[in-house]
């Protein structure tokens, strides 16, 4: 690979991460800014404004069906890039960070479920601390500077991506509501038009989107979260110019050019609405018997401690048994912090949590559960990076 191509690659992923982190640190003031709201004389005007219909959907439904999607798109891009071309483009660069990703998937979901086996009605929620919140982990990370090396930085977004792809395979087939045949197959006859342009080697960015905005609507309508058309179209975006085209002219393809497009507006915009609409709750005639309830003890010990456990238990497995080397530089307590930081799940986490529980008083304690986890992890997570980091010294 030419020089000049590593520069670009280097490029377009600095460009990533710095977006992320700088969304993520948006993100979190806007979550400190709506449990502030949600505690003020104006709680009443934001709760209501959320449930003003416009049209056929009230605006909260609009802003976690309709303008999340875009982040889905965004996360379909991201995750068709990284295994195609990118950090995930082999087995060998896969093995770590996919691993990882599926420890940290499967130990919080078995923490969420010993804490609720006794109520089946709480079980539902078992996916909700399987998540890792991105931009919200990079954020943390980008306040620690150079203390963390960019291996680590690029291990994280690569779990996260791994992460994001199996909480969307996770909603698909454990959060769909009853399914609607004739508006599924409307979905299937537009993906199959979405192949055909991709096979055609039609590179018309409109003609794709203007396509995903009748698959959104299909897929509304069948009954499958309609957000996930954004990822199903992702899928078709060109990532290539032509067949066969050097790598250096991939940076001119119509994946390459909507990701760029959207990566701002997401981190900076719609993310921030996300977490602004959704992050708020109200402590008024709350009792810190809430902190005890299994809902949000499991979420909360999930996060906190199963991606802890499954993030560094599975990378110290495949290191140990010499499948698989730290990332460059990086050490293992950098690792445990970078582990701990996994169990930031934020942005995916409160999703999963609004298509599991439905009713008001449980998504509090899903709230609850998903701050307190993600509080401790990141706070923890960035104690553990400044006191096993060390600033690099001028040379």
């Amino acid at each position: 690979m030419s020089k000049t191509i590593q520069g670009r690659i280097k490029s377009t992923l600095r460009q990533f991460l710095d977006s992320e982190a700088s969304g993520g640190l948006i993100l979190m003031a806007v979550a400190v800014l709506a449990i502030v709201v949600a505690n003020s004389p104006a709680a009443d005007v934001y709760f209501h404004a959320l449930h003003v219909y416009l049209g056929p959907l009230s605006l909260q439904h609009w802003i976690n069906d309709a303008l999340m999607s875009a982040f889905f798109l965004l996360v379909g891009l991201e995750i068709k890039r990284e295994m195609l071309d990118g950090q995930l483009s082999s087995w060998s660069r896969r093995i770590l960070p996919g691993a990882a990703a599926a420890g940290g998937m499967v130990l919080p979901a078995l923490i969420y479920i010993a804490f609720n086996l006794s109520d089946t009605s709480t079980l539902r929620g078992w996916a909700i601390p399987t998540a890792t919140d991105i931009a919200f982990a990079l954020g943390v990370l980008s306040l620690l500077g150079d203390r963390v090396p960019a291996s680590l930085k690029i291990f994280l977004a690569a779990l996260a991506i791994i992460d994001d792809l199996g909480a969307v395979i996770v909603i698909a087939i454990f959060y769909t509501a009853d399914i609607n045949v004739l508006a599924l197959a409307v979905a299937a006859v537009l993906i199959g038009n979405l192949v055909i342009l991709n096979r055609s080697g039609v590179k018309n960015i409109w003609a794709y989107l203007a396509l995903g905005v009748l698959l959104w609507i299909a897929v509304f309508l069948s009954g499958i979260h309609a957000t996930l058309a954004g990822v199903v179209l992702a899928l078709a975006i060109p990532l290539k110019v032509t067949p066969g085209a050097p790598e250096a002219s991939d940076a001119d393809s119509p994946l390459h050019k909507l990701e760029h497009a959207l990566q701002k507006p997401v981190a900076f915009f719609i993310v921030p609405i996300f977490g602004f609409a959704n992050a708020g709750v109200s402590f008024a005639g709350a009792s810190a018997n809430v902190l005890a309830e299994p809902v949000t003890i499991g979420v909360a010990a999930g996060l906190f401690l199963g991606k802890l456990a499954g993030v560094l238990g599975t990378v110290a497995l495949l290191v140990k048994s010499g499948l698989a080397q730290l990332p460059a530089r990086a050490t293992w307590s950098q690792m445990t912090g970078v582990s701990l930081l996994c169990g930031i799940g934020f942005t995916m986490s409160l999703f999963i949590g609004l298509l599991a529980f439905p009713d008001a008083s449980s998504q509090d304690h899903v709230k609850i559960g998903i701050l307190a986890g993600s509080l401790a992890s990141g706070v923890a997570g960035a104690v553990v990076l400044r006191a096993s980091g060390h600033r690099k010294q001028p040379t």
